[in-house]
C-alpha cells in the first residue's frame, strides 16, 4: 500500500481537492485525483491508496448517493475524519462567452439542487447535463462540450476559464461535508465531541420496523444527526440505513446500542467513529441522565453484585 498517497474526487480543481488541503497531513502527502467516487475509494481498496476524500453530505440535498451506496456494499472501509467546506459556485465559460450564448451547462449532479433557482432566474431555456464532477464540467467546457459549468471559481485559471457569474447559491450558508476514508483499523480515541456512522440492514419488513432500530439509540440517549434509507438491490421495499450518531464507538451508550442492533438486524457495518468537524467539545450537548459512561459502569456492577447475591 502507497502510504504516502491520497486519493480524491478529481480531476485538479473540484472542491474536494479544496477540502483536502485543508487537512494539515495533505501537505506531506501526494494528493492523487480520480475520475470518481468509486474510483477514489476502490484506489484505498486495492492499496494504490492509504486514504481517500470524497463528498458524502450537503447541507441542500443531503446524501451523496454515490459515496453511501459505495461505503455500503464492496470490501468495507472506514471513515477516520470529516472535513466541512462552505460552498459557493460561480458560472465558468470560455473567453468571450456571453449570458445569451449559453445553451448546455453542466456541473456534478449535487450541484444541481443548490443552483436550481439561479438556472432558473437567468438561464431558464439551458439544457443541463450531468458531468462526474464540477471540474470535470469545467474540463468539458474548455474542450467545447458544454456552454458553461458550475463550478468553484478557483477553477477557472486551471481550465483556461472565466467567471461569468460569481457567489450562485440557493442556499445561503450552503455546505459539503467530505470524509475521509481508508481500510478498517482500530478507531482513533475519543475526543469528547465525536461522530459514529453505521450502516443497518432491516431483518424483514414488518409494522415497526425501523422503529426497533431507532430505539436501540432512543432508550441510550444517543442523538441521530442522520439517518438515509437506500435500495439494498434485492427488489422493491428492500433498504438498508445510513446512520450517523452523536458519540463515539467506545463511549457505552454507543456501544450497547450497536450491541443492541447486531441483535436485531442481519447486517451491521460499522463505518468509524471520528472527530465531528467544526465541533468543540464544550459545545456538545450535555447527556441525559443515566446515559454517561458512569452510570452505565455503576449499573453493570449493580447487575454483577445482585448475580452474587451482594446487592
Amino acid at each position: 500500500m502507497s502510504a504516502t498517497r491520497y486519493a480524491y474526487l478529481g480531476p485538479e480543481g473540484t472542491f474536494t481537492e479544496v477540502a483536502l488541503r485543508t487537512l494539515p497531513e495533505a501537505a506531506t502527502r501526494e494528493l492523487v485525483p480520480m475520475v470518481s467516487v468509486p474510483a477514489a475509494l476502490d484506489a484505498v481498496r486495492n492499496g494504490e491508496a492509504a486514504a481517500a476524500l470524497v463528498p458524502i453530505e450537503n447541507s441542500v440535498e443531503g446524501g451523496i448517493t454515490a459515496t453511501l451506496d459505495e461505503l455500503t456494499s464492496g470490501a468495507p472501509l472506514m471513515i477516520y475524519r470529516e472535513v466541512l467546506l462552505s460552498i459557493s459556485f460561480a458560472l465558468l465559460v470560455r473567453p468571450g462567452t456571453q449570458l445569451s450564448d449559453i445553451k448546455t451547462v453542466t456541473a456534478h449532479p449535487a450541484a444541481q439542487p443548490q443552483v436550481r433557482n439561479w438556472m432558473g432566474t437567468h438561464l431558464p431555456d439551458a439544457l443541463w447535463e450531468s458531468a462526474a464532477s464540477n471540474a470535470d464540467g469545467a474540463r468539458l467546457v474548455q474542450e467545447g462540450r458544454y456552454d458553461a459549468a458550475f463550478a468553484g471559481e478557483f477553477a477557472a485559471a486551471k481550465y483556461g476559464l472565466v467567471p461569468l457569474f460569481t457567489e450562485i447559491h440557493d442556499a445561503v450558508n450552503a455546505q459539503t461535508r467530505f470524509v475521509l476514508v481508508g481500510r478498517p483499523a482500530r478507531p482513533a480515541a475519543p475526543t469528547g465531541a465525536d461522530k459514529t456512522s453505521v450502516v443497518l440492514w432491516l431483518g424483514d419488513d414488518h409494522p415497526g420496523a425501523l422503529l426497533e432500530l431507532l430505539q436501540e439509540f432512543a432508550v441510550r440517549g444517543v442523538n441521530l444527526m442522520l439517518i438515509q434509507s437506500r435500495p439494498t438491490g434485492a427488489g422493491i421495499g428492500n433498504y438498508c440505513f445510513a446512520v450517523d450518531a452523536e458519540g463515539h464507538i467506545s463511549d457505552r451508550r454507543v456501544g450497547e446500542a450497536l450491541m443492541g442492533l447486531k441483535r436485531i438486524c442481519p447486517n451491521v457495518r460499522f463505518l468509524g467513529s471520528y472527530p465531528r468537524a467544526g465541533v468543540a467539545v464544550e459545545d456538545v450537548r450535555a447527556l441525559r441522565p443515566g446515559t454517561s459512561d458512569a452510570e452505565f459502569v455503576a449499573a453493570a456492577d449493580w447487575l454483577a453484585r445482585s448475580q452474587d447475591g451482594r446487592a
